[in-house]
């Protein structure tokens, strides 16, 4: 495997992959068109490294072109450039909620599905059966698709990611550490469990993707890949699979990160769990670590976006559309709408 190559060195594989084979002087144009203040010895320098990482070749009197590795070395830079933006967009969203549990107000992340005129009433139908379920109820807003955007309807619900500003703006630094598939039953719990789930029961984990690749591109990912079962919840099980995430958080913070985050999901919507460990571990100095809780969180706009794929309803769709106010998210359900098989 190559080294850790910079951005540079990225858009230069990107460049050489677009337009190869390609010598150093047209290469040494299209950087500087890029932006990059770049000499062209530098370039030639940094050709000459590629080809000795075995991920560009010289193709004699024509120039460079990428090698099979170079190639899949180049997939692996785009998709941590991705998770790299993913993070970062998280963490700019996080930051600008503004949303009072308590109130009912203020500003959310927001999720949106982008629909045909032909499929909206049957998307409508499938918000209702989620505000029916012990994981409603579900805000919403129907709006026209802006010009550059697929379908002719934008359906917009809250994101999972309104709790972690929620948990923010109080001051509970929470990080998420794992998503993945959820095992769900929608039943309320029975009142003698010590921390009791709320909007059913999440059991388990069926499948889970842990640490710093954990984000809400996976969330998009495992509904692409048809993990879920909110389906079946909606049409009378006792059973289903949902997507979600956990997050952790000092576990001195335990009793306010709880409340705030109920009362995210008595507003909002969605399925919450709390797990919190049961005794702090010992270091050898004879004190002890920090200690987590954990809340586990499937919010609406995951289990809205994953139900419209289950019913071919909604071919596109965006798990991070923006900032939204609440009061926007006021969008009331016809009468007649529901659900068919």
């Amino acid at each position: 495997m190559a080294p850790d190559l910079d951005r540079r060195t990225y858009d230069l594989l990107r460049l050489v992959d677009r337009h190869g084979p390609i010598g150093s002087i047209q290469l040494f144009e299209l950087l500087q068109l890029h932006g990059y203040d770049i000499k062209d010895r530098t370039i030639r320098l940094s050709l000459s490294n590629l080809d000795e990482l075995g991920l560009t070749e010289k193709v004699p009197g024509q120039g460079r072109r990428l090698t099979p590795t170079g190639k899949a070395e180049l997939e692996r830079g785009d998709v941590d450039t991705r998770l790299e933006q993913i993070r970062a967009r998280i963490a700019t969203l996080t930051s600008r909620v503004g949303y009072d549990p308590t109130e009912d107000t203020g500003t959310l992340v927001a999720s949106a599905a982008f629909l045909a005129d032909e499929r909206v009433d049957d998307a409508l139908a499938v918000v209702a059966a989620i505000a029916e379920r012990p994981f409603g109820p579900i805000p919403i807003a129907l709006e026209a698709s802006d010009a550059n955007e697929p379908g002719d309807v934008r359906l917009v619900t809250a994101s999972s990611i309104t709790l972690d500003g929620v948990l923010l703006a109080q001051g509970v630094d929470a990080t998420i550490s794992t998503s993945g598939v959820l095992e769900y039953e929608p039943t309320e719990p029975a009142g003698n469990e010590p921390f009791p789930d709320h909007g059913g029961r999440i059991v388990r984990y069926v499948d889970i993707i842990n640490g710093e690749g954990s984000s809400i591109d996976v969330i998009s990912l495992l509904i692409e890949a048809g993990r879920t079962d909110v389906k079946r919840v909606l049409e009378g099980g006792d059973r289903g699979l949902l997507v979600g995430d956990s997050r952790e958080f000092p576990l001195n913070r335990f009793e306010e990160a709880r409340d705030v985050s109920i009362a995210t999901q008595q507003s909002l919507g969605g399925a919450l769990s709390f797990r919190r460990p049961r005794e702090q571990k010992p270091l050898p100095s004879g004190t002890s670590t920090w200690a987590f809780g954990t809340i586990t969180y499937a919010g609406p706009g995951e289990l809205l976006l994953a139900a419209l794929a289950e019913y071919e309803l909604a071919a596109r769709w965006e798990t991070l559309y923006g900032i939204r106010e609440r009061e926007g998210l006021d969008g009331t359900l016809p009468e007649q709408a529901v659900l068919e098989d």
